[in-house]
């Protein structure tokens, strides 16, 4: 087995992300097969539950207050609501239900409605995730007590790069929310973004940087820029794909056990891109129609590309097979149909 280090250097990262891509896809498809089931790819569900007038100024967000996007501001969602939404989703197969909002953290008159959508997500059998911004460690316990899974936060970049994306909270702002979910017992969901204008040595930076915390991330989100109009980097250079299938292969080398999930910016790779990252050790997507705000390739194409691989969904301890195999059965009927592909210029 893959010896488990949190001791990475960023040259030591660096060299394996201008590896000749042979050699790193080898080196990632090995370990991925040490831990995990070549075959199958987590599946989770993205619902925004608050959108808009965030107050932090990131500048790749189409959610931020500082910069004119077009998008609608909208309350936090009632709550069942999102349970109608989180059962949509366990029907499309997805295993876990992910709520994010937009928020700099959330407030305490918020909390009784988050735990009663925590609550009610857990009764439909699936698992469950928040990303809300910062938390204490008073709100993490309170939200790990009511049965959330995973909380997610971004570390977004490297903490070199980190004052270029970001003023309004500090890279140790991150990583304390990251230690306070930890401390309260819950799983840890960290990545980061890729295609902002950062040079191999951040991206060696971001890696190190989750490789290194205490415990791995049990789930690392690799997210592609989105470029959004109204948005700082609207109009920035587009990453190379296959610099993003390194990025995929070496976080897989350096978090051998973690969940690695090709996130944001799918909706932009072809069917051959997303295949090379699946060789590369990412199994875990989201599917359904947006991201929070930003789109996402429909479920119905996830599944058909799934089926052409020869991967199924992963499943979980509340899993229904029925529901999975329906869903693929309903794959493998429309394959008749003009497949859909993603223009990744």
């Amino acid at each position: 087995m893959a010896s488990i280090r949190n001791d990475w250097t960023v040259n030591e990262v660096s060299d394996l992300l201008q590896r000749p891509l042979n050699d790193l896809i080898f080196q990632a498809q090995t370990i991925h097969r040490q831990y995990f089931n070549p075959n199958q790819v987590q599946v989770s569900t993205l619902l925004s539950i608050k959108t808009g007038a965030c107050p932090e100024d990131c500048k790749y967000c189409p959610q931020s207050a500082h910069y004119h996007t077009g998008l609608d501001r909208e309350r936090l969602m009632e709550v069942e609501k999102v349970l109608a939404e989180a059962n949509a989703a366990k029907q499309k197969g997805a295993s876990r239900f992910c709520m994010g909002a937009a928020w700099r953290n959330p407030k305490d008159r918020d909390m009784p409605y988050l735990i009663e959508m925590i609550k009610g997500v857990k009764e439909l059998g699936l698992e469950t995730c928040m990303t809300l911004g910062m938390l204490s460690d008073t709100q993490a316990k309170l939200l790990q007590q009511s049965g959330l899974d995973y909380y997610n936060h971004n570390l977004d970049t490297s903490p070199e790069f980190y004052g270029d994306i970001i003023t309004t909270r500090t890279y140790e702002d991150r990583l304390q929310t990251l230690k306070n979910v930890r401390d309260a017992g819950m799983k840890v969901c960290a990545g980061g973004i890729v295609g902002m204008g950062e040079s191999i040595a951040d991206r060696a930076s971001l890696l190190v940087q989750l490789a290194n915390l205490p415990k791995h991330p049990e789930s690392v989100p690799i997210n592609m820029l989105v470029k959004v109009a109204g948005t700082p980097f609207a109009d920035i250079e587009d990453m190379d794909p296959i610099e993003f299938v390194r990025t995929v292969a070496v976080a897989r080398i350096l978090m051998p056990q973690s969940h690695v999930r090709l996130s944001a910016g799918r909706e932009d790779m072809s069917d051959e891109m997303q295949s090379l990252c699946f060789l590369a050790g990412a199994n875990s997507i989201f599917y359904g129609e947006k991201l929070l705000t930003t789109a996402n390739p429909q479920a119905d194409a996830d599944l058909r590309l799934f089926q052409r691989l020869g991967i199924e969904p992963e499943p979980h301890h509340g899993y229904d097979d029925d529901i999975h195999e329906a869903v693929i059965s309903d794959a493998v009927q429309e394959q008749h149909q003009p497949v859909r592909y993603y223009d990744a210029s």
